[in-house]
């Protein structure tokens, strides 16, 4: 059996719906999508909701809201349908149990009756025979008769697979190459809990067979998922998609990520204050690059430059230092304008009622100082509610208070001769800085910054200035000049 080339591609994601999206899934959804938009083909999403006691309607909202604020867009899913519906596989039942039927009447599948006491029982004794653990084929044989004998006492089934013995089953992985596994030590290994509950396994290989996946990229904790896969594939006499295993995500150290940081829901990120286009940025760069000095690209550059041969193998690490660096970069594209939009929803409500020229003037002075959208609160808050601080602040290098006094006043002076609608920050400048360069500019702005901010680190005092308007700016000053005396 030949496994299916680029012609045609159809990727897909498959994520369960018992939690919120996280970064792990997001990361997998990416890499599919953009391998398919590469190659002109389809991305699918399908929902994995068979555990119907976890899968809630709120996390496949969730999950697919996320999806749409990266920028995957699907072919088809379970919202718009397509050629393969349904997407949900609690919707697909049906189909499940007539393969899982085909299996039982081939002889290729058989009910298992042994019970847990049991399983554990031979578990132990081959670990105390030093022999790796596999299910020992007790049920394997067992006549129509002998089953249904089980079934009157009551015993509960489950539908295992007869793995053939002596057999190699290969596999070519687009990332690592051949991949290779012996049946012998995999034993017949449980399919279904019965003929409406599939496992994964079995669930899997049926929805890609029948949705015609053509590439089935994923992490690379699924590669021992691979072989039972393709035994499976075997028994039904289906080809095979074509394997991609990504590699495993680990902390700066090089261990296990933690799932802390994998497992976060997604929108926790993007709440956070990251934008979305730099999380794509930073998720793909997580095991691929273009292979030039290239970092900061949009996700369009991505698919342009995207090959999947340039995934590496080895684990990729997760640095919560470098996503701050792509999400700084990623603002630095953005327009006042532009970053204003994505700032409003970190804003309190007050903030948003002020003018738009005065915001856009908030975003001016403070942007080259966001590392997060969730910033804005620390960083923009004295422009809005002054900051209480101690006359000392007020000093400039120990030169004494009755100087700042002195200059300040002088300032002040200067500013209110200044027109309220010529008030902007290169209009203060100019009047400013002939004062300041006599008298000495720290002696001169260290005191007008402190006055405007209250705070020792801050945006340059004209900046601020022109942002607080002439009015808020000569109250602020007045309030110093009243610490100081």
């Amino acid at each position: 059996m030949m496994a299916k080339d680029d012609k045609g591609v159809r990727v897909r994601i498959a994520p369960s719906p018992t939690g919120y999206l996280h970064l792990g899934t997001v990361r997998t959804a990416l890499f599919n999508y953009v391998f398919a938009k590469k190659k002109g083909g389809s991305f699918v999403v399908r929902i994995e909701d068979t555990d119907s006691s976890r899968s809630l309607p709120m996390y496949e909202s969730n999950i697919l809201e996320g999806l749409s604020l990266v920028g995957i867009s699907w072919d088809e899913g379970p919202q718009q349908g397509g050629p393969y519906a349904p997407y949900r596989q609690s919707e697909r039942i049906d189909l499940y149990k007539k393969y899982l039927q085909q299996l039982l009447d081939e002889k290729k599948a058989f009910w298992c009756f042994c019970t847990k006491e049991e399983l554990e029982e031979e578990r132990n004794a081959m670990l105390a025979s030093g022999i790796t653990p596999k299910y020992g084929g007790t049920c394997r044989h067992l006549t129509s008769e002998q089953q249904e004998q089980k079934w009157q006492e009551g015993r509960s089934g489950v539908i295992r697979i007869a793995v053939p013995t002596g057999t190699t089953l290969s596999f070519k992985d687009s990332i690592r190459g051949t991949i290779e596994t012996k049946s012998d030590g995999i034993g017949d290994f449980v399919i279904a809990k019965s003929l409406t509950q599939p496992l994964y396994n079995f669930a899997v290989v049926i929805d890609d067979w029948q949705m015609e996946i053509s590439h089935v990229i994923r992490g690379e904790d699924h590669i021992s998922n691979t072989p039972k896969q393709l035994l499976i594939q075997r028994a039904l006499e289906i080809a095979p998609p074509v394997y991609a295993h990504l590699p495993l995500v680990l902390s700066p150290d090089r261990s296990k990520l933690s799932k802390r940081n994998l497992e976060t829901s997604f929108l926790d990120y993007v709440q956070d204050g990251y934008l979305p286009e730099a999380l794509v940025n930073f998720l793909m760069f997580i095991g691929w690059n273009p292979g030039d000095e290239r970092e900061v690209m949009a996700l369009e550059e991505i698919i342009d430059a995207f090959d999947l041969s340039q995934v590496q193998k080895g684990g990729a690490a997760f640095n919560v230092d470098k996503l701050e660096w792509f999400n700084i970069q990623h603002i630095k594209h953005l327009s006042d304008a532009q970053l204003l939009e994505r700032l409003k929803v970190h804003m309190p409500e007050t903030w948003q009622q002020r003018d738009e020229e005065m915001l856009l003037s908030v975003v001016s002075v403070v942007r080259d100082r966001i590392k997060k959208l969730s910033d804005i609160k620390e960083l923009a808050g004295f422009l809005f509610i002054p900051v209480p601080y101690q006359a000392d602040l007020l000093s400039w290098k120990g030169k004494g208070l009755d100087v700042s006094r002195q200059n300040l006043s002088e300032v002040y002076g200067i500013l209110e001769k200044i027109d309220a609608d010529d008030f902007s920050a290169e209009k203060i400048e100019g009047q400013i800085m002939p004062f300041a360069d006599e008298r000495g500019r720290g002696e001169v702005l260290w005191p007008l910054r402190v006055a405007l901010s209250g705070q020792k680190n801050s945006p340059g005092p004209f900046e601020i200035a022109g942002t607080l308007r002439k009015e808020e700016t000569l109250r602020r000053i007045d309030h110093a000049l009243q610490l100081l005396s």
